[in-house]
């Protein structure tokens, strides 16, 4: 396997534990500044809404920056953010540092998986991506909860430390294999936000922000939604493990199947999924097995919306699809955003166990968006024949 992969795959890898670990160490964070949980899950709205602004607008500002220079200045930023976060004294200063580790990653994401495209030949560009995105899904399963452990044994410091280190390991892996490449054609940000104009587009992406919400929505405050079984870290971290290896899984089987059944199917029957395990988890996270139960679905249905959405977004424009997986990108940050305030809202109106519910109105909202955009997206390629036949 081309070692050039594995490094950038190594980013990925850090941008999304530390995406994802600050679930794990939320209560550690909260204590340690005097903030209610609620309050400390900003931390991770901050980093989010950073990310998903800014990731647009750096890949349009910084066109003409090489591409390994503007690599190795994102993945800077990102690892000193998260050192500024673990030394940070106030919550304020904490808040701030995890805005600049959302610049590090907005500038890294974008230009890591473009660079995976460019340097393989053309027939090996999907495995290349594939093996570049697998470094973001690998953090669920693998790197949260190893953050996540790491924390409850120790400190929740020593946890943005561990990102850091990951984040360093990347840079030197970059700096060593990876030579200078070509500049791509410049892309204004205009011309990047000129899709949100179809309506398909815009209804599709809806769906990924509502999808991405509900999910999120809970697993920011896991600590406190599951606090009635999770006695250790060992047992936290496990159930991070469940959730992101049924990502794993689900992604495996929709690579064989997406195809064949369509993209309308596979989101309305994740949704619908998860409508039902968002419902049972009040009841489900008061024992363990039961709690087993209602992560591992909540994994295998959760992760599972991604991909056919991503699906539905390249059919609608294959030639502009750099530029539509983009948007998308930006509404699941964007979702992550929502999530940790809807969260932190819902935390304080109908308490930590009763928070699953507001996902399922999310999620009965997605569901709703996907069916329009479907129709959309059907009345479309409508047209386009019946133009085509009336021509012939």
């Amino acid at each position: 396997m081309d070692k050039r992969l594995l490094v950038l795959a190594l980013g990925m890898f850090a941008l999304g534990t530390d995406t994802f670990v600050m679930a794990g160490v939320l209560p550690q964070i909260a204590h340690a500044f005097d903030v209610d949980i609620g309050i400390a899950g900003q931390l991770t709205t901050l980093y989010a809404i950073a990310y998903a602004l800014l990731a647009p607008t750096v890949a349009a500002l910084a066109a003409n920056m090489p591409r390994k220079q503007l690599m190795l200045s994102g993945l800077a930023i990102f690892v000193l953010a998260n050192l500024a976060t673990a030394l940070a004294p106030t919550f304020a200063i904490a808040l701030v540092s995890r805005a600049f580790a959302g610049l590090g990653a907005a500038m890294y994401a974008p230009t890591a998986t473009g660079t995976g495209a460019a340097i393989v030949a053309p027939d090996r560009r999907g495995q290349a991506l594939a093996i570049i995105v697998a470094g973001l899904t690998a953090a669920t399963a693998l790197g949260s909860p190893v953050g996540t452990v790491i924390g409850g044994l120790g400190d929740w410091r020593w946890t943005m430390y561990f990102v850091s280190a990951l984040g360093l390991a990347a840079a030197v892996g970059i700096m060593l294999l990876l030579k200078d490449l070509p500049l791509p054609a410049k892309v204004g940000l205009a011309a990047r936000l000129a899709p949100l104009q179809d309506a398909r587009v815009g209804w599709t992406l809806l769906t990924t922000f509502l999808g991405l919400a509900g999910n999120f929505l809970v697993y920011i405050y896991f600590s406190v939604v599951f606090d009635r079984v999770l006695v250790n870290a060992i047992v936290f971290g496990g159930l991070l493990v469940l959730w992101g290896s049924g990502g794993t899984v689900t992604n495996l089987v929709l690579a064989s199947i997406l195809d064949k059944v369509g993209s309308r199917k596979v989101v309305l029957a994740m949704l619908s999924v998860l409508i039902v395990d968002m419902a049972l988890i009040p009841w489900a996270s008061g024992a363990l097995w039961s709690s087993v139960l209602v992560v591992a679905v909540w994994g295998l249905a959760g992760w599972g919306i991604i991909g056919p959405q991503q699906y539905r977004l390249v059919n609608i424009g294959p030639a502009i699809a750099p530029i539509l997986l983009g948007l998308n990108t930006a509404a699941t940050y964007l979702g992550t955003t929502a999530a940790g305030i809807l969260g932190a809202v819902g935390i304080h109106l109908f308490g930590a166990h009763q928070l699953s519910y507001l996902a399922v109105v999310v999620f009965a909202l997605g569901v709703a968006t996907s069916e329009v955009a479907a129709r959309r997206i059907a009345n479309h390629e409508g047209s386009a024949r019946r133009a085509g036949m009336s021509l012939a």
